[in-house]
């Protein structure tokens, strides 16, 4: 049968309302009377027994589309006896129904391919997908025909082959309209169900993805603050080391030349009073003095320079060389200055360096100037937990009067002649270590520094010596 026979097989203006005759099966005359009653009874009972069915179809959402059909393909089985029963979806209608047709067969199996159909079924399926009739009715060979609608439009329908010993009435057919409407709506709403739960996995999904993002935009978002901080810094840095780098430039073009000019001024004017006799060695003696400040002077100038060129982000240990260059610069006649050095060298701050390199220089600057020694003795010991530096003479100093000059420079009840001591003991006070002035075993005056390390350094080194203080 062709879709154009399919369609010619269903009568026409069959949409009249059934009369009350026609529902309940009674003519008149009394001899058929009480048959029909019985034959209507039995098909309203079976019509009962069809929308219980249905009931239990509809309750079925929950399982989704497929299991919906293949209830109500069973509901319309049973209620028709149908040889085979077929529902499908008008093309373009529902477009997210799926699947779009099922049927199944007198053996009860569901059939989900065009090509299992019987040729009828296939002729129906063809129809009710192109242009499904708006009306139920019933065709030649009890074919029965039943659209299915949403809100007045169709959207597909049901058909079937009856198996019923009479051909079927319309009570048949409403009570298939009301089966096949009830599963275009349970059909619908299952859709609307499954893709409600699609769209909250989705916006789940979405959620997460969102507050992955939020936590992404603010890891990057404090990355770019710390990289905006430190591009500051560095800024600034840079900024600073250019002003050092200048400044020290200035001081060792410009002042260090006019000092080095100075004490050569000042050895010049000695040489020539030399010529002159002893009764000028007063003066020569004054010189002396002059030149050897000039020379501190100079080494002052030097240690500022050097501090300036190296930030406090240098690693390599510089007090060593410090020391080195301020025992290089006393070079008095007479005066022997050696060096030791104890221990691993461990890298300080650039102005603690600097403030313990100007201590010892200092501190040889006293030597050399006032003490009269002949031998100077410079010890730089790297500890466990502290820097020791002792400077050490056999000349004619008193560490007691010392140690008096020292509180009455620091109370400040003198001229300032004296402030040398007091700006040592201050240098080391800042440093947070302990400045004395002691008898030497030398004979002389020993000045003794001790600084402590800081606490990520405070690591004994097995060149380390004990902390045991032995004087040269």
């Amino acid at each position: 049968m062709s879709p154009a026979d399919a369609r010619d097989a269903w009568p026409q203006g069959s949409d009249r309302p059934p009369d009350l005759a026609t529902l309940t099966g009674v003519r008149s005359g009394k001899r058929s009377y009480y048959r029909e009653f019985r034959r209507s009874s039995a098909r309203l009972e079976a019509a009962v027994s069809s929308l219980d069915g249905i009931s239990l179809a509809l309750v079925r959402t929950e399982e989704g589309p497929r299991k919906l059909l293949t209830a109500v393909l069973i509901a319309a089985a049973q209620h028709l006896q149908a040889r085979w029963v077929l529902l499908a979806v008008t093309d373009g209608a529902l477009p997210g129904a799926r699947p779009r047709f099922l049927a199944m067969d007198a053996a009860g199996r569901v059939l989900e391919r065009a090509e299992d159909l019987p040729g009828p079924a296939r002729a129906c399926l063809q129809l009710l997908r192109t242009s499904a009739p708006s009306s139920p009715a019933v065709g030649d060979g009890d074919l029965v025909l039943v659209p299915m609608t949403i809100d007045g439009e169709t959207v597909g329908g049901i058909a079937a082959l009856s198996g019923l010993p009479n051909r079927p009435e319309p009570v048949d057919l409403s009570v298939l309209r009301i089966l096949v409407n009830q599963a275009a709506v349970a059909l619908h709403n299952a859709l609307l169900h499954h893709t409600g739960l699609a769209l909250a996995d989705r916006a789940e999904h979405l959620t997460a993805e969102a507050s992955q993002h939020a936590r992404d935009l603010a890891e990057r978002s404090q990355e770019l603050q710390s990289a905006q901080e430190l591009l500051d810094a560095a800024r600034d840095r840079e900024t600073l080391h250019a002003e050092r780098h200048r400044i020290a430039r200035e001081l060792h073009d410009t002042v260090t030349q006019y000092v080095l000019s100075a004490g050569m001024a000042v050895e010049v004017a000695r040489s020539e009073i030399a010529r002159f006799g002893p009764e000028l060695s007063g003066v020569a003696e004054r010189l002396e003095a002059a030149k050897g400040l000039t020379q501190h002077a100079v080494e002052q100038l030097r240690a500022a320079i050097y501090a300036l060129h190296h930030t406090s982000h240098d690693t390599t240990p510089a007090l060593p060389r410090l020391l080195e260059q301020a025992c290089a610069g006393q070079n008095r006649p007479g005066l022997a200055v050696e060096l030791r050095l104890e221990g691993s060298p461990v890298a300080l701050p650039a102005a603690a360096e600097q403030s313990l390199g100007r201590v010892a220089g200092q501190a040889l600057f006293n030597v050399s100037a006032h003490s009269g020694a002949g031998r100077c003795a410079v010890r730089l010991s790297y500890r466990s937990h502290q820097i020791a530096l002792t400077v050490d003479d056999d000349g004619t100093g008193d560490p007691a009067a010392l140690r008096t000059m020292l509180r009455v420079e620091a109370a400040g009840d003198v001229d300032g002649r004296h402030r040398g001591l007091v700006n040592m003991a201050s240098r080391v006070e800042e440093l947070g270590g302990s400045f004395r002035v002691l008898r030497s075993r030398l004979g002389g005056v020993r000045t003794e520094v001790k600084v402590p390390l800081p606490p990520k350094d405070n690591v004994r080194s097995p060149e380390n010596r004990s902390d045991q203080e032995d004087a040269p």
